[in-house]
């Protein structure tokens, strides 16, 4: 059986080791395959040995925020993996069930992606899980955006998942995505309605095919966990936004964040 290869990409201090080493055992306990994790990242510090640490590929131009990963992950032969597929797994995703059959699922060289719940018409991807194989062919994902950044920007702003999927669908057609029901999002599918999140703890969910909830904007699971909502300064003359944006303390987090 092939080795599965993981990656994930960390710069700066959004985000620790600790985040990295947790993504990487939590993959590897939920697989019978043997795993090869990557880290793509400006510091090895504090990271466990067993993964593969590489340098970010540079690009040519500034790639602030997220657009960091789509220029590094889509440059020439990255990490040495050109041919081979790739999982690519944000560090903050929760693993909650075995992800063998989500490694077996891609049976050609199309590029998988979670279909974006906050999109209509199946034409964005959801960015917190990604599988590929290396080749050339994406590399104009990256030259793209080193040649025409300022209205790359201008168009996208910081919606970078719309940018990566508007370009795999000009390769593929149309966006191939995960089966229904492998990705939870923790704020669409676990969070309360409004009205309820100050007396109701979000609730576990239960769908037996689930594999990952997926934590995108904030909370982020430490912060759900102890029932802090970061952030909400910026909205002190919207009070609708500073009332929603509460989640109460939800413990079966750390079933899986440890």
């Amino acid at each position: 059986m092939e080795i599965v290869n993981v990656i994930c990409i960390k710069w700066g201090t959004l985000y620790s080791p600790a985040d990295v080493n947790r993504l990487k055992n939590t993959v590897v306990a939920n697989t019978s395959r043997s795993v090869k994790f990557h880290c793509f990242t400006d510091s090895s510090d504090g990271l466990d040995d067993d993964i593969a640490v590489l340098p970010i590929p540079e690009v040519k131009v500034d790639a602030r925020g997220i657009f960091k990963r789509e220029t590094a992950f889509f440059t020439k032969n990255l990490g040495g993996l050109d041919g081979q597929r790739v999982f690519y797994f944000d560090l903050d995703v929760l693993v909650v069930n075995p992800l063998d059959d989500l490694f077996a699922y891609p049976t050609d060289d199309a590029f998988y992606i979670i279909d974006d719940w906050a999109s209509k018409g199946h034409t964005v991807g959801q960015g917190s899980c990604f599988s590929w194989v290396i080749a050339d062919s994406y590399n104009d994902i990256t030259t793209d955006y080193e040649e025409n950044k300022a209205q790359i920007d201008m168009k996208y702003g910081s919606a970078s998942q719309e940018y990566l999927s508007d370009k795999i669908i000009e390769k593929q057609g149309a966006l191939k995505f995960w089966p229904e029901g492998w990705f939870r999002s923790f704020r669409f599918h676990c969070l309360p309605h409004p009205a309820m999140r100050y007396f109701q703890v979000p609730p576990r969910p239960t769908a037996p095919e689930l594999k990952v909830i997926v934590f995108h904007g904030t909370p982020n699971p430490q912060d759900a966990l102890v029932g802090k909502w970061p952030s909400k300064s910026k909205h002190r003359w919207k009070i609708w936004k500073k009332l929603y944006k509460h989640v109460l303390p939800t413990p079966w987090i750390a079933e899986y964040w440890k």
